[in-house]
């Protein structure tokens, strides 16, 4: 008998947490794992790994489509480094405040792993985990907790106690990328220069 509630309903209601996992600055959540549960909670549920693109400028480019209950969607995935820095056939460097990086080229498993990834997205337009896109810690009504503004900024020393939050703060949210980050601690710190160059490393 089919539920009630529809797919999305069903699907992003369930909780990711502990198939979670962090590597740099990605997220990421188990593919075999996701398609597992997708498939117990909607058993038509099917998918197809679309042809791989690759633009010399823009790297390759993964696809995949979702077909459950009868609706089709898709989803596309570059293939990146740690860095969030697209990969190409050939390795390349680009130019940071701390000098040169380096972009290695882009291997078959980098890419096998990319598709993989590609579907766990696509699952999430349907609902699963997709609170984790959203910058959330748990589905449903949970919202991120996040340093909340003060009546007045707080000047930020560096070796202060304040300093060593906020440090807690920049590794335990590192994931969010820099601009979030900073977002949030000029609500509540009026902070230096060197700091914020100190900051910003932490992030890189």
């Amino acid at each position: 008998m089919k539920s009630e509630k529809s797919v999305f309903d069903r699907l992003s209601a369930i909780n990711v947490n502990e198939h979670v996992e962090k590597k740099d600055n990605l997220t990421y959540l188990s593919w075999a794992w996701a398609w597992s549960v997708t498939k117990k909670e909607c058993p038509d549920a099917s998918y197809k790994i679309l042809p791989t693109e690759y633009d010399d400028d823009l790297g390759f480019m993964c696809h995949s489509e979702v077909t459950i209950e009868g609706q089709t969607l898709e989803m596309w995935l570059p293939v990146m480094d740690g860095k969030n820095k697209s990969m190409k056939k050939k390795p390349y460097s680009y130019p940071t405040k701390y000098g040169d990086k380096q972009v290695d080229a882009a291997t078959t498993f980098d890419i096998n792993k990319t598709m993989m990834r590609c579907l766990v997205k696509n699952l999430a337009m349907f609902g699963l985990g997709i609170y984790i896109y959203a910058g959330e810690d748990l589905p449903d009504t949970q919202v991120v907790e996040e340093i909340k503004p003060p009546t007045r900024l707080v000047a930020l020393v560096k070796d202060s106690d304040e300093w060593k939050k906020v440090l807690k703060y920049v590794a335990t949210n590192k994931s969010k990328g820099l601009a979030f980050i900073g977002k949030q601690l000029n609500t509540q710190y009026n902070i230096s220069v060197e700091l914020k160059k100190e900051i910003a490393s932490l992030c890189d």
